[in-house]
């Protein structure tokens, strides 16, 4: 991106943040979820720092809030009250490491770990032991006193706790070489002074729900989340509701210097003044030991009675702390390392069309390389035309993205005061984007269709969805694209026609590669009839209709000669998928196609009753994502055996599968008894 561009990208981000935080912060109104936002602030993070003279002072990352409120009194902080910067990335969080190791000159330095909660910062301030003012973080420099409704909160202390001699010695005996003695003890015992305590005021999540119900019963509004109802509720005029809404506290920073050299230190000494620490804070010593702490804290998350969205990370020792200094509004030795979003922002950089094995053309919206759930992700479908109106979509709009869950990211919607000028609508292709043959838009249908049914693409795309129904391992698709590269394959039958000879002569197969791909290939000649029905790639046939089709014709030889009132007369079976099975059935070529299977030798057997099969009775769970097959695949190798698959974790469900950076549901499957298992198990399994 040149100065230019990005100058250009910079002004215009700053002003849709600004609109933003201006509704959430001073209005409390939401047009865009926190992710989103944060995925806007990301970017311009990263723009200032790529060119820093584009930094003005009036930048929403010189900043933290919006303006205090005009109901409450304003308050200056003894010290400002810094943000963080965000990092979603291993990588990220590895580049801030070792920039602070190269700043200190250490390849080492202890850190402390602590969890993201997702409610609102407070500064409590405590003269001479008694509390005196309680003010929200504001623009860092001032804030919204709000003292009265915070005393309403019983795990904020009305007056400093004075903790005995034995246990102020228990604490200065466990980190002596990093806390003065002397002025840690008569800070604690004398009660005289100002003490700044910072944390974070939260509604639990048993609360948020309780709350919600009676919301809904009295006909009111519903809260989107705990964040904004703790936020709503510390903000009111009167006390009386704050405390009707049972919020909780959490500090994190003991912010004047009472003696104590680190942050481990303030976690032992917070408690002895009456405060409550998260206990699922840890220290760290080593990047791989931070690592360990984000993915075990994200898994966690949900049992969690309080919402968390990432973790903070910060160097231990306070005097490190304050000589590495302040960039903007964000200390250098701090990190946020947050959880994979849900929603990101990103820019469409193309809009190309796809044919697949169908000959259905969809449109693929090319993104800029931006990271949501866990993955980076450069493409998304927009579906087909209607999707591309609908949303208003162009090539250089900004989007926002969402996941829930293992589902493929989508453009959710368009952010359109950042559309670049000039920006002009998708017009849909006349011609295939393959073989340049006319496309067409069949009658009730809104996807348009390559009229070639010899299309390159298609063909390649059929046998690969055949060689997945075959469960053949190996024969993906690079493979199948050399192959007809060369001649050896041009329908789905040709598989079962490929030789070692035909194979070890190419290069980058060999010998030994290319027979155990036959040996797999001709192992997998048996199928039974409903994945062969599978494998004939007919629209609107997946697997649960192939099984009914299956079970009611009984043999090959019975369903390919069924009628379409014999297809309908199948349970589940509409009008619409009996009309292109029997479309299919009645083409020569599909009949030909069925005769060339036969040839090859491939023996299709009945399909078993689900209650004969080697999984029947067997519920799974799936949770991360697997090396070997996807996760379809991986589902739908149980039901093939007759087990059940379950996106939710119980006392029913037999097996948990575990793949890489597996959710909470591993984690519940142990505390249920629910038998885990790892890829390697669960193949084994299967086979």
């Amino acid at each position: 991106m040149t100065h230019a561009e990005a100058k250009i990208r910079v002004i215009k981000l700053r002003k849709e943040i600004d609109h933003h935080r201006y509704l959430y912060h001073v209005l409390d109104q939401v047009e865009i979820s926190d992710a989103a936002l944060d995925s806007l602030k990301h970017e311009l993070y990263r723009l200032e720092a790529e060119f820093p003279d584009l930094v003005t002072k009036d930048s929403p990352t010189q900043r933290i809030g919006g303006e205090v409120r005009k109901q409450f009194v304003k308050v200056k902080h003894p010290s400002r009250m810094y943000s963080m910067e965000d990092v979603f990335e291993p990588e990220e969080f590895e580049a801030w490491s070792d920039r602070i190791a190269k700043l200190t000159g250490e390849s080492r330095f202890d850190m402390f770990c602590m969890v993201k909660l997702d409610g609102l910062a407070l500064s409590l301030v405590y003269k001479d032991g008694a509390l005196s003012v309680a003010a929200t973080r504001g623009d860092g420099y001032y804030g919204e006193d709000v003292t009265a409704n915070v005393k309403t909160i019983e795990s904020v202390p009305l007056a400093l706790r004075r903790p005995t001699e034995r246990e102020i010695a228990a604490v200065v005996a466990r980190h002596e070489t990093t806390v003065s003695e002397k002025r840690l003890v008569e800070a604690l015992t004398s009660g005289k002074g100002e003490i700044e305590i910072r944390g974070e005021v939260y509604m639990p999540k048993h609360v948020f729900e309780a709350l919600n119900q009676e919301q809904k019963k009295r006909g009111e509004e519903e809260f989107a989340n705990p964040r904004n109802a703790a936020a709503g509720a510390i903000r009111q005029l009167d006390p009386a509701v704050s405390a009707s809404r049972k919020l909780d506290f959490f500090a994190w920073d003991l912010v004047s210097d009472i003696g104590q050299g680190t942050h481990t230190a303030e976690w032992e000494i917070l408690p002895l003044l009456g405060f409550r620490v998260n206990p699922e804070s840890a220290p760290a010593a080593y990047v791989k030991d931070v690592d360990g702490y984000w993915k075990r804290m994200r898994e966690m998350r949900e049992k969690l009675d309080y919402w968390i969205d990432g973790t903070v990370i910060r160097v231990d020792s306070n005097a490190v702390y304050d000589e590495l200094g302040v960039v903007g509004k964000t200390p250098r030795a701090a990190i946020a390392w947050k959880f994979p979003a849900e929603e990101a922002t990103t820019v469409v950089e193309a809009i190309d069309w796809s044919v697949g094995r169908t000959g259905a053309l969809t449109p693929v919206a090319r993104l800029r390389p931006t990271w949501i759930g866990g993955t980076t992700v450069t493409h998304a479908s927009l579906h087909n035309s209607d999707e591309i109106r609908r949303l208003d979509v162009r090539v250089g709009d900004t989007v926002i993205l969402y996941k829930a869950g293992d589902i493929i990211p989508k453009i959710k919607s368009v952010l359109v005061n950042l559309r670049p000028d000039g920006a002009k609508e998708m017009k849909e292709p006349k011609t295939c984007p393959v073989c340049g043959s006319p496309v067409e838009r069949k009658p009730g249908e809104v996807a348009l269709t390559c009229t070639n049914r010899r299309c390159y693409v298609i063909e390649m795309e059929n046998i690969l969805h055949a060689a997945v129904a075959f469960d053949i391992m190996g024969l993906g698709p690079k493979a199948i694209e050399r192959f007809m590269e060369e001649g050896l394959l041009r329908t789905p039958p040709d598989i079962f026609r490929l030789t070692e000879g035909d194979i070890s002569s190419l290069d980058r197969f060999g010998e030994i590669s290319a027979k155990k791909l036959i040996e797999e290939i001709s192992r997998k000649k048996g199928i039974t009839l409903d994945r062969f029905i599978v494998a004939l790639g007919m629209r609107h046939v997946g697997g649960e209709t192939a099984r009914d089709l299956a079970l009611h014709f009984g043999t090959l030889e019975r369903f390919r000669r069924a009628s379409r009132e014999d297809l309908i007369s199948v349970p589940d079976v509409g009008e619409v998928v009996a009309d292109s099975i029997a479309e299919f059935l009645a083409d020569k070529h599909s009949q030909d196609l069925l005769d060339d299977y036969l040839k090859t030798g491939i023996d299709v057997t009945p399909l078993k009753r689900r209650s004969e099969q080697p999984l029947a009775g067997k519920s799974f769970v799936f949770t991360g994502s697997l090396e070997t097959l996807s996760r379809d695949e991986a589902k739908q190798r149980v039901l093939d055996r007759g087990g059940d698959v379950s996106e939710s974790v119980s006392k029913k469900t037999g097996y948990v599968v575990v793949g890489k950076d597996p959710g909470s549901k591993a984690a519940k499957a142990r505390e249920l008894g629910v038998k885990v298992l790892d890829e390697r198990e669960f193949m084994d399994l299967i086979q």
